[in-house]
């Protein structure tokens, strides 16, 4: 997970910790990821380091595109960029960028955004043409890439946020944009 720039410190000036020790903000996030002020009702955050099968982090992902919370879709599609096959790993670094680009078009990143959804396109169409797999499990990459290069082109056109809802990509078919 990338840092938001925001403090981490806790109301009493601890840098808030998980489970594990490891550094990790509390604070909760709004539906876009976004750290709200502690105490502040957020959405329930996706928890980390998950294994989940490729299907399983693809519906799971859907899911949280469909329902307009990208910044989610990009933790599920992490752990399995973390944790999956060494030959798959720029595929789900992909994925994950482009959820993370619509996250950016979303909250109004006009130059952020088209940057990560163009990185992502680009790294799922790099994986694809390498392993010669174009529709790994059943991800229609062409399709995807077309979505993500295209919503970019709407983004800096038009310099306004998108609803994350209604531009999610379909990662599995055919994409309306």
């Amino acid at each position: 997970m990338g840092s938001t720039g925001a403090s981490s410190q806790g109301p009493a000036g601890i840098r808030d910790r998980d489970g594990a020790g490891r550094a990790r903000s509390a604070r909760p996030r709004d539906g876009l990821g976004r750290p709200l002020p502690y105490g502040a009702d957020g959405v329930a955050r996706q928890p980390e380091g998950v294994l989940r099968t490729p299907s399983q982090t693809l519906a799971e992902a859907q899911e949280l595109l469909d329902a307009g919370r990208p910044f989610h879709a990009h933790e599920v599609f992490e752990d399995a960029w973390k944790s999956g096959p060494e030959d798959e790993r720029t595929l789900w670094r992909g994925l994950a960028q482009l959820a993370v680009g619509l996250t950016h078009a979303a909250r109004g990143n006009v130059t952020g955004g088209p940057r990560l959804l163009r990185r992502g396109a680009g790294a799922v169409e790099e994986w694809a043409a390498h392993s010669g797999r174009q529709r790994p499990y059943g991800l229609d990459v062409a399709g995807l890439v077309r979505w993500a290069r295209d919503l970019a082109g709407a983004v800096e056109r038009d310099g306004e946020p998108v609803d994350a809802a209604a531009r999610a990509p379909l990662l599995r078919g055919r994409q309306v944009t």
